[in-house]
């Protein structure tokens, strides 16, 4: 049987292109329009909420799937790229998010080839259960760097 879940933020008008936002699970921020938009520089806005939803979202379904493959995680960090496309008729969309994981595992007695292999059917499990990527017209591109070493345990970042 199917679920729902509901979440929520409110977001309020402050003055020019700025505003207040309260996420439901806690945190607020002050957020603008791109400087690009009429608004203001070092500042949360839409396009970095959609891009981190994104990344984050991935994140954590390829560390739940880096559990389930047996992988010993060492480091994940991931920089992702997303192209807005502006219309002649000034509508907007973004058209891709590229991801540029780096991911570290460790091997143990397993050959790398083998845990390599894991870490990227891991990467894909994430990417097909990502609510964040199932939920956007984007085009999705993960290009990743894995590297596999002997060592057990976290990498300090």
């Amino acid at each position: 049987m199917s679920r729902t879940a509901t979440y929520h933020t409110t977001v309020r008008w402050t003055g020019e292109h700025r505003g207040h936002l309260a996420l439901g699970n806690g945190p607020e921020m002050e957020f603008s329009a791109p400087p690009d938009a009429q608004g203001h520089a070092g500042v949360f806005t839409p396009e970095d909420g959609f891009v981190a939803a994104a990344n984050t979202c991935i994140m954590l379904m390829f560390v739940w799937a880096a559990e389930r493959f047996k992988l010993d995680l060492l480091s994940y960090e991931c920089r992702v790229e997303g192209t807005k496309l502006i219309g002649l008729d000034r509508t907007e969309i973004f058209t891709r998010l590229r991801f540029f994981p780096v991911i570290r595992v460790g091997c143990g007695p397993d050959q790398q080839e083998i845990v390599e292999a894991r870490a990227r059917r891991a990467l894909q499990a994430a990417h097909k259960y990502s609510l964040i990527a199932n939920s956007v017209k984007s085009e999705i591109v993960i290009e990743p760097e894995i590297i596999v070493s002997e060592s057990a345990g976290p990498v300090p970042l």
